[in-house]
């Protein structure tokens, strides 16, 4: 006589949970596809079916001269996403920063023309878009072109060829792939006025019939800031709108903030001081604790408009490789995303994955 045994239950992970509601993806860097943090790429395979590149697809890195594309690091990322059955995102095609030096000035360093940069925005965006053509799902085709006040970021693209600049973006993607999925992504978009800013400029694409099927709203978030209500509201005001929402490059800082203004923005730069960072020999079980709330505070938030979401990314695999450690202040100790240094998984995990079980 054999003796009968229940089969063990099946671990849950991020992707498996939230099948039903959305994808869950992580940012990777060159090193982990590459192969160089194997623990990395285990816990990516496991725990998401999407994936971003953090840099690679950058203009500055895949474009670094007029002349020269470099696709070696980019055609590892998308084969990589392929080969694992994983919804692929490009990041991201028109940006202000990592624009690549040259894109902007003529040989004498003064600003190129009008006709000249949207042509050379053009072969940019159709150049890469077509090389992946049906094998990258989605595209952020425009990154952070709305301010804090709703206005319109003055950087070189506005200046030379005006905020026109970002149909045309939208347009020329289109033209390149008909069916990959385009976006507009940004940071504090809980922000009312950005928020708001945000909404005009994504309904003035719309009534002009431009084809944007989401706006991202980076989780770059502190632990006083945004609230979930806040949150809530920015992605009810844009789905009004008739477009998806995705929640993009999700960690929450632990750290101090060093100035009265809270934002993503990536130029920030401040000198390193011990009171900016009070935990570099482990967390503190209070900021642990906070850190753990606001997570599933967020994701009970996510879950309740998962109508609206299609994506749910993490900036980062695990604490360790997180760019909050070296922004705004080099050289800090963060504790961000919800895979330790170790690769373990913390303890709101269990909580967030058990959430889709009881809906």
């Amino acid at each position: 006589m054999t003796s009968c045994s229940t089969p063990p239950e099946k671990e849950l992970t991020f992707k498996d949970a939230f099948k039903d509601q959305f994808v869950v993806g992580v940012a990777l860097n060159t090193n982990q596809v590459a192969g160089h943090d194997p623990k990395a790429i285990e816990l990516t395979k496991k725990h998401f079916n999407s994936i971003v590149a953090e840099n690679c697809m950058k203009m500055a890195n895949i474009h670094p001269r007029e002349d020269h594309f470099f696709w070696e690091e980019a055609d590892a990322f998308v084969e990589f996403g392929e080969a694992n059955n994983m919804h692929i995102v490009g990041h991201t095609l028109v940006w202000h920063s990592q624009a690549g030096d040259w894109i902007f000035v003529d040989e004498e360093g003064q600003d190129v023309s009008r006709d000249v940069l949207i042509e050379r925005m053009r072969h940019h965006i159709q150049t890469v878009v077509s090389r992946y053509k049906g094998r990258v799902k989605g595209w952020d085709v425009v990154n952070e072109t709305i301010l804090d006040d709703g206005s319109w970021r003055q950087s070189k693209w506005v200046e030379i060829i005006g905020p026109e600049f970002v149909q045309m973006a939208f347009e020329f993607a289109r033209e390149a792939d008909p069916e990959a999925e385009l976006y507009y992504n940004d940071y504090s978009v809980s922000t009312p006025a950005k928020r708001d800013g945000i909404y005009y400029m994504v309904k003035d694409l719309i009534d002009k019939g431009v084809k944007i099927d989401a706006v991202g709203l980076q989780g770059h978030l502190t632990l006083p800031s945004p609230t979930v209500d806040e949150m809530e509201q920015a992605i009810l005001k844009l789905a009004s709108l008739g477009v998806k929402t995705m929640i993009t490059e999700l960690d929450i800082t632990v750290l101090p903030w060093p100035s009265e203004q809270v934002t993503a923005e990536i130029s920030l730069n401040y000198e390193l001081e011990e009171k900016y960072n009070p935990y570099p020999n482990g967390i503190s079980e209070e900021a642990n604790a906070a850190l753990m709330d606001k997570y599933r505070d967020f994701f009970e938030m996510f879950l309740r408009n998962s109508e609206h979401i299609t994506r749910v990314t993490f900036w980062g695999v695990n604490d360790s490789q997180s760019w909050r450690n070296n922004w705004p202040i080099r050289g800090r100790m963060d504790y961000p995303l919800l895979f330790d240094r170790d690769y373990h998984a913390k303890p709101a995990v269990a909580d967030i994955l058990q959430m889709t079980q009881n809906k």
